[in-house]
């Protein structure tokens, strides 16, 4: 196993904010073989995961070679292996699997202008906490989990948060009547088709935040899991930031 980087869970330790917490429950997010400690909630934080990840792999043996940073992979078929060339060593496997995850790397768009904005800018896997942030006007560029909660973290600091949504997104509730919204829909599944599903969640994403659409957010026409399985596209699983863009602390636009 290679690892470019220093520590297991790296892109959690490294690349993640403070506050950061599980958006779905453990047991949806456990690893193979090891449950979470009973003493973890079920929204585990940041600090919770990456001391699981450590636990699974001392409790595994599981010894990733740090600082491998793999710069080619090219399949052998005289000899039957892939050649992997990481740093200045090369590995010769029958198997190799790409685990780099889908937000391993940050994109910043090129933005007109930007080169002469005088403030701060900085990219999601950057940001750590609001503290710094107190009292300034912040825009958060993307309405994603991770900007929803990064405008709920700078809200809770003191910020005066914008929040600029290009695309028209889904936001339901993390959990619905005290049970997480993501095992409702999967259990549902094994029932009912998925369109039936997205009803459902919709009207109880109604009647428990509101009107999305009056706070200029406006919902795709298909459903939440509809559009996940069509185009891989998330829904935001709201933890407070919808009710402070209601009440006018955080500006959506």
């Amino acid at each position: 196993m290679l690892e470019k980087e220093s520590c297991v869970g790296s892109l959690w330790r490294l690349k993640t904010y403070n506050r950061l917490q599980l958006h779905l429950p453990k047991e949806t997010c456990k690893l193979p073989h090891m449950p979470f400690p009973p003493e973890v909630p079920a929204y585990p934080t940041k600090k919770q995961f990456i001391s699981y990840l450590e636990a699974y792999a001392k409790h595994f043996a599981i010894e990733p070679m740090f600082r491998q940073e793999v710069q080619s992979a090219i399949y052998d078929a005289r000899m039957g292996f892939w050649r992997v060339q990481a740093n200045e060593s090369e590995f010769l496997c029958r198997w190799f699997i790409v685990a780099t995850g889908e937000n391993a790397e940050p994109v910043l768009p090129n933005i007109e202008g930007i080169s002469d904005f005088k403030g701060s800018l900085i990219h999601t896997s950057r940001y750590k906490d609001g503290a710094a942030f107190e009292g300034q006007k912040v825009l958060v560029v993307g309405c994603g989990n991770s900007g929803m909660e990064i405008s709920l973290d700078l809200c809770n600091n003191d910020a005066q948060v914008s929040l600029a949504v290009r695309d028209k997104l889904h936001i339901l509730p993390r959990e619905i009547l005290g049970r997480s919204t993501f095992c409702i829909s999967t259990w549902l599944l094994n029932w009912f088709p998925v369109k039936l599903v997205d009803r459902f969640l919709l009207v109880c994403s109604q009647v428990i935040l509101g009107d999305t659409h009056k706070m200029g957010i406006r919902r795709p026409k298909i459903g939440p899991l509809e559009q996940k399985k069509s185009t891989g596209k998330t829904p935001v699983l709201d933890v407070g930031a919808f009710s402070k863009i209601k009440s006018g602390q955080n500006q959506g636009y």
